[in-house]
């Protein structure tokens, strides 16, 4: 391999642009979204667990993600930790191997963030902290393994471009679990105190979208620039599909939903990204606003889990449409690999056996995980705590003085 000046650079610019997702596209997301008693905390969850799962990537979990030795297909075998053994001038493809580390890095931290989502004002600090160290290191790492890593889904032919499996699949699951232990908010309304912060958020997202889908090409070529249109398109598409939608059910377009559906589009779009057309991105965003709009106003209600912002809704279960998506709408004019309508049906055979395993094996883990922290330390704060807000109670701050 020889080293690509240009294809580093787009890397190194991906990398930031992924870290702009979680810090601060996330955390004003959600914050946005949260009781106003509760703005900080929210934050919070964010920026703490970014931070660990960066911590727990250079120590082990990149070794353990993509060693050139796996476990059976399900983790690999690492030769060494804290990454010693790689240097300045080691390559992945034509980029510096600490460059892909660093962009791999930004995934799992923002997948850990996005789980935050769905325990919005109940939650104690510490069960948070103790949850996402477990959570990176016995769901995350390993189904970035199996498909990314050269683990078993990889192996099987399993396409992902850029995290339908790992990255919005593995948050969904693993969100719906943690809010089933958890259990309902003493009030369960979706109030936003300040849509503001949230647009903006959605705008950092959707800003750094194009350096997540688009980095994942590792390259400045003519795929990335293909990721970064259908990413656009579908993530419009679906904006304009729940406006529709709301201007139906509720009489007008509302902000909050506008946002939702952009989102959703982006998650959907995200494992297709490099392996599907314009005229299937279309498609893959206005279905992914269907779905997630049935799941958040009937699901929701029907099955009565309290996923505060709706993490299942939108990553989960949008994430499970981009991936069967994927397997419908791949092209091989653009990557070479043919979906059902390109006569391939086994590919998507193959995307549906994904689904399934990643779904079963991170909701049973993230499950169990979180079953096991409330049996022994607690999920949830005090009543009293989570009536007067977790910011007063849990940080002694507030978002607000005025």
């Amino acid at each position: 391999m020889v080293l690509s000046t240009g294809n580093t650079a787009w890397m190194l610019v991906s990398t930031i642009m992924v870290l702009l997702m979680t810090i601060p596209g996330i955390a004003f997301f959600y914050g946005g979204l949260s009781k106003r008693k509760n703005v900080l905390n929210t934050m919070f969850l964010s920026l703490i667990a970014f931070s660990i799962a960066s911590l727990i990537w250079i120590l082990y979990g990149y070794q353990l993600s993509f060693s050139s030795s796996t476990l059976l297909g399900f983790i690999g075998i690492p030769e060494n930790l804290l990454m010693e053994g790689i240097g300045v001038n080691s390559l992945t493809d034509t980029i510096p191997t600490y460059v892909f580390a660093g962009f791999e890095l930004t995934f799992a931290a923002l997948t850990a963030t996005i789980v935050s989502g769905s325990i919005v004002g109940r939650m104690k600090t510490k069960s948070w902290i103790i949850f996402t160290i477990l959570w990176v290191s016995l769901v995350y790492i390993p189904v970035c393994h199996w498909i990314w890593g050269g683990g078993w889904l990889m192996n099987m032919g399993a396409i992902d471009f850029a995290g339908g499996v790992a990255v919005e699949v593995n948050s969904g699951f693993s969100a719906l679990a943690l809010a089933l232990i958890l259990g309902k908010r003493k009030d369960t309304s979706l109030l936003p105190h300040n849509l503001g912060y949230s647009i903006l958020g959605a705008g950092f997202l959707w800003f750094g979208w194009m350096g997540f889908n688009g980095g994942s090409a590792l390259a400045a070529n003519g795929l990335a620039g293909s990721a970064i249109l259908v990413s656009n398109t579908a993530a419009a598409a679906a904006m304009i599909a729940w406006v529709i939608l709301d201007t139906i059910n509720v009489g007008k377009p509302t902000v909050l939903g506008a946002i939702t559906g952009a989102v959703a589009g982006l998650v959907a779009i995200t494992p297709a990204a490099g392996f599907v057309g314009l005229s299937g991105s279309i498609v893959i965003g206005i279905v992914a606003s269907l779905i997630s709009y049935y799941a958040i106003y009937n699901l929701k209600t029907r099955f009565g889990y309290d996923d505060a912002l709706d993490v299942f809704g939108v990553h989960g279960l949008s994430g499970v449409w981009g991936l069967i998506a994927t397997g419908l709408f791949a092209s091989p004019a653009i990557n070479g690999v043919a979906g059902l309508f390109y006569g391939n049906p086994g590919q998507l055979t193959i995307q549906i056996i994904a689904v399934v395993a990643t779904a079963i094996y991170t909701f049973a883990v993230s499950l169990i995980i979180a079953k096991a922290l409330d049996i022994t330390i607690g999920l949830r704060v005090e009543d009293n705590e989570e009536i007067t807000g977790l910011d007063t109670a849990l940080h002694e701050e507030s978002g607000y003085r005025l």
